[in-house]
């Protein structure tokens, strides 16, 4: 009876995907089909062990640093590792919007398992793991009026909820006042590596110290792209006294080729003064 009220209730009150447009064929908790679900784009094969940016290419494990990625070798960030679920792309990246900019709540619950599973990948860690406090990236409190409510933090409280069926020996304590944005920000959409730290730059603190002091913090947002909210938090974490700190993401944003590595054996004379040579030099990329 069941699958027959379920055939027929579909029957009656078809409902369309949100990602494709389809008709679910079955009553689901979230308006995505399974086609859809299914397509979410994995996590990449070969990635930087510190930031999780692609790398494009099999690591030798004979070479310490091989693993890194050259941001993370030149100018490493301030946490320990990060890890997602898949990349923004795709069906990942449909619903992650539909979450936060459509406020299709029924989807945090999936969303949330996704992260979960990102979060489960820390297992091999060996130092802290199964004692974390659980800090959500913050929005101003601007922001969260006009949104209405935080996905990193709604995201972070359903992967919690995971976690405990799939990991029941972990103490993990969410703590979603631990670190507050103090600075409206634009939205770091479009930003230039430089434009998104300058940005950032003091827009976040540690409302109390002691709730962090030697403590292992798992920070979660829905989004990596560059890492700049994610050196910018860890910074602040750290300067406060926090022992380590790890990042979870639902995505991760990857480049689509790899990045052109500088020549430093060629030198060019060039007849432009020096200042405007300096500022017309790409920046580095920063995660």
């Amino acid at each position: 009876m069941n699958g027959l009220g379920n055939a027929l209730s579909c029957t009656l009150f078809p409902s369309p995907c949100a990602l494709c447009g389809c008709v679910i064929p079955e009553i689901s908790e979230a308006p995505v089909c399974a086609a859809c679900w299914s397509e979410v784009p994995a996590a990449r094969e070969h990635c930087c062990v510190r930031c999780g940016e692609d790398l494009f290419a099999p690591v030798s494990p004979t070479d310490p640093e091989a693993g890194l990625c050259r941001t993370c070798r030149m100018a490493p960030p301030p946490y320990l590792r990060a890890v997602s679920y898949g990349t923004y792309d795709g069906s990942m990246r449909g619903a992650v919007h539909m979450l936060k900019y459509d406020r299709v709540s029924p989807l945090a619950r999936r969303l949330g398992r996704m992260l979960a599973s990102a979060i489960a990948q820390l297992a091999q860690d060996a130092d802290g793991v199964e004692d974390m406090l659980v800090v959500p990236v913050p929005l101003h409190r601007g922001k969260m009026a006009e949104r209405g409510f935080n996905q990193a933090r709604t995201l972070a409280t359903e992967a919690l909820r995971e976690l405990k069926k799939t990991h029941p020996g972990w103490k993990l304590e969410l703590s979603a006042r631990t670190l507050v944005r103090q600075r409206q920000t634009e939205s770091q959409a479009g930003l230039s590596p430089r434009q998104r730290r300058a940005n950032l730059r003091g827009a976040f603190f540690v409302s109390d110290a002691r709730a962090v002091a030697e403590r292992h913090i798992l920070l979660v947002d829905d989004i990596l792209t560059t890492g700049a909210t994610a050196r910018a938090c860890s910074q602040m974490l750290m300067k406060a006294g926090a022992a380590s700190v790890r990042v979870a993401t639902l995505a991760r944003a990857q480049r689509m080729t790899p990045a052109m590595e500088r020549d430093t054996t060629k030198y060019v004379r060039l007849s432009v003064p020096e200042q405007e040579l300096a500022n017309s030099w790409p920046d580095p990329v920063l995660h």
